[in-house]
């Protein structure tokens, strides 16, 4: 039994050198393979990255190229609208003005009727201004040394 003992262990050891060697030239041969398959799948991942760096570019140009189309539009419709704020405001003043000459000329005409025939209320005035001293004052000699306070009206 001995001996059997023996040959099962000098078996198990020629098997396992064996095996071992095969396993050796199994790694030699699958290792290049392993390292070009290791580069392929980089080359490919690095590939598919770039090709997403470029979309991602492309979209962000895109974007970047519609908020100006965006701010662009803002613009134009901002300077309508103050193009037509300044025409309702030009005309609004225009309106005023209308009305502000329209009162002036009214009050012109209150004033002028109150002072026709009314030459002694004139003649107050222009006495009252002369003591106040406003304004120029120019005195025409006449015969009797007294200032012409109104020409002759014709009737």
């Amino acid at each position: 039994m001995y001996q059997g003992r023996q040959a099962i262990t000098f078996g198990s050891f020629v098997f396992l050198v064996l095996f071992l060697t095969v396993m050796i030239v199994l790694a030699f041969w699958a290792w290049p393979k392993y390292h070009v398959y290791k580069l392929e799948l980089d080359g490919f991942a690095a590939l598919k990255e770039a090709e997403w760096s470029k979309q991602i570019l492309i979209e962000e140009a895109k974007a970047r190229e519609q908020a100006a189309l965006m701010q662009a539009k803002a613009k134009v419709t901002l300077a309508e609208a103050e193009g037509k704020a300044m025409i309702v405001r030009a005309k609004a003043e225009g309106k005023a003005d209308i009305e502000r000459a329209k009162a002036a000329a009214e009050a012109n005409k209150i004033i002028g009727e109150s002072l026709k025939d009314n030459e002694e209320y004139l003649r107050y005035i222009w006495i009252k201004g002369l003591q106040e001293g406003k304004g120029a004052r120019i005195y025409i000699p006449t015969e009797a040394g007294l200032p012409i306070l109104e020409a002759a009206k014709p009737k």
